[in-house]
């Protein structure tokens, strides 16, 4: 079994390596970077030109919004997104460019996504 999980997340380090050939983040169109673990999401916004991450956040202390249509854990990666982005429109920044780590978009990643949306972001 654990060979498995070792060719499965090779898998994803490959794909994740062919979306960052193409998806550069700069200081006025920062990257949003998602790493998916099993229980939590983590976001960065990251200057690739300068090596540095802007802004972080994580869903360790997130609880979803009462209004929130999504459930469970793809509730709680929604609210990261608007998170990360009410602190990205606090910088100054408001165009990103989305990317999703190797992962599929949908479920947690795609909430992240619209999150980020639905704070003001752009992308």
């Amino acid at each position: 079994m654990k060979s498995f999980e070792k060719i499965k997340v090779q898998a994803r380090k490959t794909r994740h390596a062919r979306v960052r050939a193409k998806v550069i983040g700069t200081e006025k169109k920062p990257r949003l970077c998602v790493y998916r673990s099993s229980k939590n999401i983590f976001a960065q916004l990251i200057n690739d030109d300068a090596g540095k991450t802007i802004i972080g956040v994580n869903t360790n202390v997130l609880k979803p919004a009462d209004d929130n249509t999504l459930k469970g854990k793809e509730a709680v990666a929604f609210e990261a997104g608007k998170m990360i982005a009410k602190a990205a429109m606090e910088k100054g920044i408001k165009e990103i460019c989305f990317d999703r780590g190797g992962y599929l978009y949908h479920g947690r990643v795609k909430a992240v996504a619209e999150g980020a949306r639905a704070g003001g972001l752009k992308f």
